[in-house]
């Protein structure tokens, strides 16, 4: 597998040392309590499970866990939230929902510290979702950065270099359609869970825009929104570098255009690399297969969108202290280093910037670490609302309308989703 980092990126690499190993509180005073925890289905908690041992041993204190898969994940915390809690001690909890669940978890800050765990070793844009109006309520465990993927063998076939900027995705893009068969870039813009904005929202803030003003207002019907939309819009339409038919992908249209060889780069997930080059669903090797922070815009910093899992105490655990000392425990970059090196699984999630400069594991994973770590850098990450899903809705119909055709003045468009959004927000 060949991959793409910046210089800066591979110089934090292999400078960086590894992060001292969690230790138990002395003398466990906590010993005997169990700490019960609520989690969303994921292989990465299960290992943290399988070494459950070693902190039960450490501290005397007993772990145990209950699963849900995804798609019932929001239901039961709500469930819990609204049951008055005491049921669980620590819960896992996705971005775009703890807006809404504030009430089910606790401020954890002084416990954490006292636990002397390295807050500035996550990066902001994942570490602000455990922030509530100033203070910390939970720790991320879980997190996901976009990557640019893209075709080694087509690029080189079409002697162009791996895109910097946006406007080299053009260049490129249109290169590698006229030396081979494939389309430059495969890009969702149909409706689906906000899909057709997770890049969208990354030019905007590439041209210095934002979603929103700092009372929660919209402003991305600013200068910078229509440039950003412009530039998102004629990638299929001007430019012509996205496959036809792109009006109406959603995100896994765009992955199985580039699984099927059809596409030459694709902006998507960091989790997402093992389906790319997995024999039994794509026709492309890992040799073929390399991949880059997302570009930017010509003098900005670079940013990806995240998908963050932060980790919180419940407002009426029984056990408050065990679970704090469970999540010094559970946030520690050794534990997570750990399973990225294991020998035995495939999980390259990682959410401690240690670990994304980590010499060993970028060697691992072949770069993909750093390469995140590059975008993570300057990432700062999205503000949701309790309001967000409705908000999603406003902003994915409207970048569908444009690439559809259904409308074609993009300052009206974002103006109109602009004054709807602001009336959600009242």
């Amino acid at each position: 597998m060949r991959v793409f980092t910046s210089t800066l990126a591979i110089a934090a690499a292999l400078a960086a040392g590894h992060a001292s190993a969690w230790e138990a509180t002395e003398g466990q005073p906590y010993a005997g309590q169990t700490v019960r925890v609520l989690a969303v289905t994921s292989s990465q908690f299960q290992a943290h499970e399988a070494r459950f041992a070693e902190f039960e041993e450490a501290t005397g204190i007993d772990v145990e866990v209950d699963y849900v898969p995804f798609p019932n994940m929001r239901e039961a915390l709500t469930a819990e939230m609204i049951g008055g809690g005491g049921d669980y001690d620590v819960v896992s909890i996705m971005d775009q929902w703890v807006p809404s669940l504030t009430n089910l978890i606790q401020p954890i800050g002084d416990g954490i510290a006292a636990q002397g765990t390295d807050l500035s070793d996550f990066p902001a844009a994942h570490m602000r979702h455990g922030m509530i109006d100033g203070e910390l309520y939970g720790l991320p465990v879980r997190g996901h950065v976009q990557l640019m993927f893209y075709r080694t063998d087509l690029f080189e076939q079409a002697g162009v270099e791996v895109p910097q900027t946006w406007a080299d995705v053009v260049t490129a893009g249109q290169a590698i359609q006229e030396a081979t068969d494939a389309s430059g870039i495969a890009l969702p813009y149909g409706r689906l869970n906000g899909q057709n904005l997770m890049v969208w929202i990354n030019l905007l803030w590439g041209h210095g825009g934002d979603l929103f003003d700092d009372a929660g207002l919209p402003i991305f019907n600013s200068d910078a929104g229509v440039m950003a939309t412009e530039q998102y819009i004629n990638f299929l339409t001007e430019d012509e570098i996205a496959p036809a038919g792109s009006a109406v992908f959603v995100e896994q249209d765009a992955v199985n255009s580039f699984k099927q060889g059809n596409s030459a780069m694709l902006p998507v997930w960091w989790w997402v690399s093992s389906q790319l080059t997995d024999p039994e669903q794509s026709t492309i090797t890992a040799d073929q297969l390399g991949f880059a922070a997302l570009p930017t815009i010509a003098g900005s910093d670079r940013t990806t969108f995240t998908n963050t899992w932060i980790f919180g105490v419940t407002a009426d655990s029984d056990t408050p202290e065990a679970a704090i000392e469970y999540l010094g425990w559970l946030t520690d970059p050794a534990l997570e280093r750990e399973v990225l090196l294991d020998p035995e699984l495939s999980e390259l999630v990682a959410v401690h910037l240690s670990n994304m400069r980590d010499e060993e594991v970028n060697a691992r994973w072949g770069g993909i670490h750093a390469a995140a770590a590059d975008a993570l850098e300057t990432a700062d990450g999205i503000k949701f609302g309790d309001d967000w899903l409705r908000i999603v809705e406003v902003l994915e119909t409207a970048i569908s309308s444009l690439a559809s055709g259904e409308q074609d003045d993009v300052r009206a468009v974002l103006d109109s989703a602009a004054e709807e959004i602001a009336e959600i927000r009242g």
